[in-house]
């Protein structure tokens, strides 16, 4: 039996997000559902596995059903499938960020960089004007990044603002590019360099699953492999599972 994962988020208001753990924790668990999900105000985000009508049951109702009344209609949606079941547990976690930056005033849902597909990305990444970006941990850059791309060296990603402040200048480097597993970390990055008075702000929609999912090997400019949250470790093109690594990361879901 082969196993239907879903890597998902999206910012949007959920100011009752206490009140859907709950139902939630009970919808997943009736389609046997397992992973993990983050609720908090500022919205989902999470990464589960089952099978395969269990997972589109959960994602249509998230989408469409009165649970969420219409607050996730637009959710950043990446499939995979997995040999063996790549969680242990099924969790709904209450948090105060989905993806934790630490900085109040950034919000995604208000201001965020300029979405670039898949099937653009090599030409902006290859602009010696451009600045790439990996704002995802040491542990997961050493897995696998792109080329050209500056490692901040963080364990954890609320640092990212201390990278900022340390290595950019918004007069000097007025084209960024940054990119993530899945895309929400870019989107709270993007939202704060905007903030920070940076012009022209970029990030790979979809994050790098998506890039790994939709470019060839033969024209892929991703070097090594994708870590990701859960069992499998690691993915390469065509979100093919990778061998496992011995270390774990500091990370926070994609």
């Amino acid at each position: 039996m082969t196993y239907k994962v879903a890597a998902l988020y999206q910012f949007a208001s959920l100011a009752d997000f206490e009140d859907l753990r709950a139902p939630l924790l009970e919808l997943c668990e009736t389609h046997g559902i397992r992973g993990t999900l983050l609720l908090s105000p500022e919205g989902i985000n999470g990464t589960i596995a089952g099978p395969d009508a269990g997972i589109d049951a959960v994602v249509m109702e998230l989408e469409t059903g009165d649970l969420f009344g219409g607050r996730l209609n637009h959710m950043e949606l990446k499939f995979s499938t997995a040999a063996a079941m790549p969680f242990k547990r099924l969790k709904v976690r209450l948090k105060k960020e989905i993806v934790t930056l630490a900085q109040p005033h950034v919000d995604p849902t208000k201001q965020v960089g300029t979405y670039v597909a898949a099937e653009d990305w090599n030409a902006l990444i290859s602009d010696p004007d451009v600045v790439v970006i990996d704002t995802r941990n040491r542990f997961e850059v050493k897995m696998g990044t792109f080329q050209r791309a500056l490692d901040p060296e963080t364990r954890k990603f609320s640092q990212f603002p201390d990278f900022v402040s340390r290595t950019l200048d918004p007069a000097r480097n007025q084209k960024v590019a940054m990119f993530c597993t899945g895309g929400i970390r870019c989107e709270k990055a993007s939202s704060y360099l905007l903030s920070q008075g940076f012009a022209e702000v970029f990030h790979l929609k979809g994050g790098i699953l998506k890039y790994l999912e939709t470019i060839p090997p033969e024209e892929s400019l991703w070097q090594g492999e994708c870590f990701v949250f859960d069992e499998r470790v690691a993915l390469g093109h065509g979100l093919v599972e990778r061998v496992a690594a011995e270390e774990e990361s500091e990370g926070e879901a994609p």
